[in-house]
């Protein structure tokens, strides 16, 4: 019961923290297009599109962390557990098309410059720093719940680096007058925004191929099993993860035949669960084994 209240608790902070970012998210980014339009500026505009789909992927992950919490039911015994991770991957890939964007404008914008208004410039630069740090304390607190949050943490923290560059970029035009300083943060805007985003991605994938979770060595599982008290072999061992902080585990157990007779199975079943839950560093609550008598893998192969 506890759990269930943590669980939900942490879910509407979560969606607390992700309103207020968006809320912010948003306001920047009506201001970085005035800005953008004012001053000319490439990288304030950069950072407007960038504003523009981190604000539709706060939306996406506002919805997702909604969506989480819904009961399981006998259609989706998970319920909607794994919408975090759609969400991420979809924010995810959106930031890589942003990220290629950014690089091949500021490429082509570095050989023809463009006047930009450095003073207005500075302005937006500095309202969208403030409102990103606010932001990126309000997500901070969750940021390690799940890869949805994580998604959302990092795409503001992506817009702050960019709003820095945008600063740096005015400031740079305002006491050399080199105008490709514009172009220059664009580009390492771009740049910065791709190896998160790539790493992000991984993760995402990893979750929907049904890799084994990070943290986890599978036969150093398997090892332990086997040295479990009546153990004979364990095969077809599967660990997965269904979202974030929850792996799922199913194997098959070969036992020593007279557990069967002498009502010893269902401890074997308790040691085995205790292990995988207890011994690693990633504690693994959801795990099912079959219990089997020796032979029963021949027999199912044969079959």
């Amino acid at each position: 019961m506890s759990a269930d209240g943590h669980t939900h608790a942490g879910g509407t902070i979560n969606r607390r923290r992700l309103a207020i970012a968006f809320g912010l998210t948003a306001s920047v980014l009506v201001a970085e297009v005035i800005g953008a339009i004012i001053t000319g500026s490439l990288a304030l505009l950069v950072d407007a599109a960038h504003m523009l789909t981190d604000a539709g992927g706060l939306l996406v992950a506002l919805f997702a962390a909604k969506l989480m919490e819904r009961p399981a039911t006998s259609r989706r015994t998970w319920g909607l557990r794994r919408a975090e991770v759609l969400a991420a991957t979809v924010q995810a890939t959106v930031l890589l098309g942003v990220g290629a964007f950014v690089v091949i404008e500021a490429v082509q914008r570095f050989s023809q410059p463009a006047e930009i208004a450095s003073v207005e410039l500075l302005v937006f630069g500095i309202v969208g720093l403030l409102a990103n740090i606010i932001a990126i304390v309000v997500l901070s607190g969750g940021r390690g719940d799940n890869l949805n949050m994580r998604a959302a943490f990092l795409e503001v923290l992506n817009d702050a680096l960019g709003s820095v560059a945008v600063i740096v970029a005015a400031v740079v035009i305002m006491t050399t007058g080199f105008q490709q300083a514009d172009s220059i943060a664009a580009l390492l805007v771009g740049v910065l925004i791709i190896p998160r985003t790539l790493r992000l991605l991984r993760d995402a994938v990893d979750v929907l191929l049904e890799s084994v979770p990070r943290g986890i060595d599978l036969d150093d599982v398997r090892q332990h099993l086997r040295d479990e008290d009546h153990v004979v072999d364990v095969h077809d061992l599967h660990i997965t993860q269904i979202a974030t902080g929850l792996p799922v585990l199913t194997a098959h157990v070969v036992v020593e035949v007279g557990c069967f007779y002498d009502g010893h199975a269902p401890e074997i079943t308790q040691a085995l669960q205790r292990c995988v839950a207890e011994h690693f560093p990633v504690a693994i609550d959801h795990a099912t084994f079959q219990l089997e008598p020796p032979g029963a893998v021949q027999a199912h192969d044969m079959h």
